[in-house]
């Protein structure tokens, strides 16, 4: 069985009728996941969430913050409730995405024939780069392997094995929850991709990130320097283990 999870934090109320959207267009039973609000976790809980110390290489050169956790902590919390429940396949959307029902059709009928041999398959909102390989081909639609796992965790068909194998993977957690899923080779989960996926992202129409800081240009511009070497570090060692 299949279900479909759109994740939402309830104070972002602008975009409760795009998620009621959302839903209609599910192909699956459709529920709206509470979203954790990091900012409003119990302080003990959070600080027992997150690592003082780098969990994986290369290190995360960066803070948390409440927005992240809160995010990764949405998705723990789904792949939790797929192992207690024995949820074979779910539908994992966040808030913000936009659905164009033919492609996204196409996508998934790709995505559940291969879903429970590779367990994780994004459905990107931007394009997918080179270079990756192609799993399998049936007209414009495909099934690949990208050589660096992409970043966003907007649309993804997970498995019940690979939500049971990342959840061991962070019992405490040390950088946002796509950055972790970049790691296959720590995680035991190698994240695959579907294209064209017919999703598309909507956060600033449906009310803007509620994940994002901010930051002054001085700042920005530091940060710009660590994302870029952290970014290449990630690609070197994505390469040496594909």
């Amino acid at each position: 069985m299949t279900e479909t999870f759109i994740i939402h934090l309830e104070r972002a109320s602008a975009r409760r009728p795009h998620v009621e959207t959302i839903m209609q267009e599910s192909p699956y039973p459709a529920r709206i996941w509470p979203a954790c609000d990091g900012a409003a976790m119990d302080s003990a809980a959070r600080d027992r969430l997150i690592s003082d110390v780098a969990l994986f290489q290369p290190a995360y050169p960066f803070s948390l913050s409440m927005g992240e956790v809160g995010c990764f902590e949405s998705h723990r919390s789904v792949w939790r409730y797929m192992v207690d429940n024995g949820l074979q396949t779910a539908l994992i959307l966040e808030d913000d995405v936009s659905i164009d029902t033919p492609t996204f059709s196409a996508a998934l009928t790709m995505a559940e024939a291969h879903i429970a041999t590779l367990g994780y398959i994004q459905l990107q909102v931007r394009e997918v780069k080179l270079p990756f390989s192609v799993v399998e081909q049936s007209g414009p639609t495909a099934v690949i392997r990208p050589h660096v796992i992409p970043l966003r965790t907007s649309a993804q068909l997970v498995s019940l094995d690979a939500a049971r194998t990342l959840l061991a993977a962070c019992q405490q957690i040390d950088r946002p929850v796509d950055g972790f899923l970049q790691l296959f080779w720590e995680t035991g989960v190698r994240p695959h991709c579907v294209v064209p996926s017919g999703v598309s992202d909507l956060t600033q129409e449906s009310g803007g990130s509620t994940v994002s800081r901010k930051r002054s240009l001085w700042q920005k511009l530091i940060a710009a320097a660590k994302r870029w070497t952290y970014r290449n570090q990630v690609a070197t060692l994505s390469r040496k283990h594909t």
